[in-house]
């Protein structure tokens, strides 16, 4: 396991936000919303960002209805927003691009 990510300015958030456009600040973790064509391409999104979440040892919170899956990222051993964390947003976009 990885030594514990180190918190994020808020300027240094807001610089990394503009990396990844679809996501948004909401307190202490960010978010984006994906809708699928398909619920099963849905449940294919999810599957993949399992993948490389899980390789990154950095899990975020999936939330899934229908064909909209709402993906919510934040370091919790940090307690807050770190690199990590937009590290694999960015990660989640290609998953999603590919789809």
């Amino acid at each position: 396991m990885d030594a514990m990510a180190e918190l994020l300015t808020d300027e240094q958030i807001a610089s990394a936000l503009e990396a990844v456009p679809l996501w948004t600040r909401d307190g202490y973790l960010i978010e984006r919303a994906a809708e699928l064509a398909t619920f099963p391409q849905a449940i294919a999104a999810v599957d993949a960002v399992a993948e490389i979440a899980e390789a990154a040892d950095h899990h975020p919170d999936m939330d899934i209805r229908w064909r909209k899956v709402v993906f919510r990222l934040s370091t919790h051993s940090a307690g807050g927003l770190t690199s990590k964390d937009f590290d694999l947003a960015a990660g989640i976009d290609r998953v999603l691009a590919g789809m």
